[in-house]
């Protein structure tokens, strides 16, 4: 008797070409933002800086993630279970800067 396993995940898009085309231009235009935003803020040391671009490298990543590497069309709980570790790992960053600039405003 012969076993036969069913994996079961969703099919890509017939328009595939269209939706990676989409994405690089969409990237395209996040990445000269970012340089733009870069190079206009290239004298200023502040949290607002550092927050944009944290903020563009994940929306950017998020695409990366999505489209090239096919995550949008996994199953709902694998995405979950990707996206649950960052988002904490970045509250814990957040909340240890938050910590580091009391600590410092304090002495």
């Amino acid at each position: 008797m012969e076993h036969t396993e069913h994996l079961e995940h969703t099919e890509p898009p017939k328009d595939m070409k269209k939706k990676i085309w989409r994405t690089f231009w969409i990237l395209l235009g996040l990445t000269i933002i970012d340089i733009a935003i870069y190079f206009w803020l290239m004298d200023h040391k502040s949290m607002t800086k550092n927050f944009t671009f944290i903020t563009l490298g994940v929306v950017k990543a998020f695409f990366i993630v999505g489209t090239f590497m096919h995550m949008k069309f996994e199953r709902k709980w694998l995405p979950y279970l990707i996206i649950t570790p960052m988002v904490l790992v970045l509250y814990f960053i957040t909340l240890m800067v938050i910590e580091g600039n009391y600590t410092s405003f304090v002495r």
